[in-house]
């Protein structure tokens, strides 16, 4: 098949175009190298790239109709700075209608998504969430402009009428993978400067698995509609700082501060991964202290320079 990838240099997106090239697909990447990375993208003969923003609708239009994909995965999205509302209003919405109007004129197969699952509030009414839990509304915002803005791309997907699978995700890590806590701790510690963790607790889910359900995804199983990928069980982030002390092998001389979280943070988002297990027959198979371990193998070979966070910061004492 001819698959169409938007921010397959970033993490979920160049692993997912690794897996496709493996399996003989025809892959076109669209990224504007924001957050992805020119090396995350290996050369190949099966692989077009083109560097833009899908904010830029005529290049989308233009790139679908000489690519002619027969499936989308739609991975760009804006996260950088939580403070430039405009960036992530363009990319996550007027870029995901840019790319839902292309896939409609191309008559494309199947688009899939990658939702937060922020698009259920700061304030979830239950635990674990389920999929009929209502989006975010008045006191129970999503916290963030990324998860309003993301939210509202979902939004047009399912007002299109394309065929779409929007999978709303746990937190995904592994290699390549430079948002949130890991990255965060991998650099912190191997540069000498101070940690602290947040009193949080989130779902991981290793980058192999989620890869893994995509590709079930493109390949023709589940309805079009909505999936939650997740484990089914969540951690605190000590237990996670925790995992990335023991990967590294160093011993630190006091225990990590634990800070309360930030405003626009939620305290746990455990999604019931039930539908997805029946639909597409797959589960979480790499245990946290597993995945962690790769991760940081990869950040010791490749090195970090920046992380990245929707979240606004805390800052340590």
């Amino acid at each position: 098949m001819n698959i169409l990838i938007t921010g397959g240099a970033g993490f979920v997106g160049s692993h997912l175009a690794d897996r496709l090239l493996k399996e003989g697909h025809r892959v076109l990447v669209i990224d504007n190298y924001k957050t992805g990375r020119p090396i995350n993208l290996t050369p190949h003969e099966n692989l077009t790239i083109v560097e833009d923003t899908i904010a830029n609708a005529q290049m989308v239009h233009r790139v679908f109709q000489e690519f002619k994909p027969h499936q989308v995965v739609h991975a760009a999205a804006a996260y950088k700075d939580p403070e430039d509302w405009n960036e992530d209003a363009l990319t996550n919405t007027i870029g995901t209608i840019n790319v839902v109007r292309a896939s409609q004129k191309m008559n494309v197969k199947r688009l899939i998504y990658f939702q937060t699952s922020l698009c259920y509030g700061l304030k979830p009414l239950e635990q674990p969430i389920t999929l009929n839990h209502p989006l975010f509304s008045g006191q129970y915002s999503g916290g963030s402009s990324y998860a309003i803005s993301k939210t509202a791309g979902e939004q047009f997907i399912e007002l299109s009428k394309l065929d779409f699978i929007s999978f709303r995700l746990a937190n995904a890590y592994g290699p390549r993978n430079l948002s949130g806590p890991l990255p965060t701790f991998f650099h912190r510690l191997t540069t000498g400067k101070p940690c602290f963790v947040m009193d949080t607790r989130r779902d991981f889910i290793f980058i192999y698995d989620l890869v893994d359900v995509v590709v079930k995804a493109l390949n023709g199983l589940g309805k079009s509609g909505y999936y939650h990928v997740s484990s089914g069980s969540d951690y605190s982030i000590k237990e996670l700082f925790d995992a990335v002390v023991k990967a590294l092998g160093i011993t630190l001389e006091k225990e990590v501060e634990v800070k309360p979280r930030g405003e626009d943070d939620v305290y746990t988002i455990l999604l019931d991964p039930n539908k997805t297990a029946s639909h597409f027959q797959w589960k979480v198979t790499t245990p946290l202290e597993k995945g962690v371990k790769a991760a940081v193998d990869y950040y010791k070979e490749f090195g970090i320079t920046q992380t990245y966070t929707h979240l606004k910061q805390v800052e340590s004492k």
